[in-house]
């Protein structure tokens, strides 16, 4: 069976007291080493709430509201592979975190985003991220 292409990925950006979650992928994945907001890949007839709500079930085991679009990236990696990624603003529910699909997850700043390595098709998320934790800044 040929894969979508491009292939859709839902991200969650979990926000908590300023920090946002960030997890670092595992050994043996694909981006293995590199830090992700959680998430995955959209499966047939799912909605992006639907998606982003049992790929944190499966994660990170917690329960989830998802809020509202924060932008969308398309980066193409290889001729065949080509990633379309949606990061929607996310509310942690309830759970206990547990590290299902991770080597390890931070609660950081939006500033400090930068200072880690995530796979291409995240930095316009962490662009628009660290513009808004600038402007909050600025009217503080």
């Amino acid at each position: 069976m040929k894969k979508a292409n491009p292939k859709i990925v839902i991200a969650a950006v979990i926000e908590r007291d300023g920090y946002v979650l960030i997890g670092k992928r595992k050994h043996g994945k694909c981006h293995a080493g590199k830090w992700e907001f959680p998430g995955g890949t959209l499966e047939e007839k799912e909605t992006y709430e639907q998606c982003l709500k049992r790929e944190l079930q499966e994660e990170l085991a917690i329960t989830v509201e998802v809020g509202d679009l924060i932008c969308t990236s398309t980066f193409i990696y290889a001729p065949n592979w080509t990633i379309k990624l949606l990061a929607f603003r996310t509310a942690y529910l309830s759970g206990v975190l547990h590290l299902n699909d991770h080597e390890e997850i931070r609660w950081v700043k939006p500033a400090d985003l930068a200072n880690y390595d995530f796979p291409e098709a995240d930095r316009p998320i962490i662009d628009k991220l660290v513009r808004e934790d600038r402007r909050r800044s600025k009217c503080a």
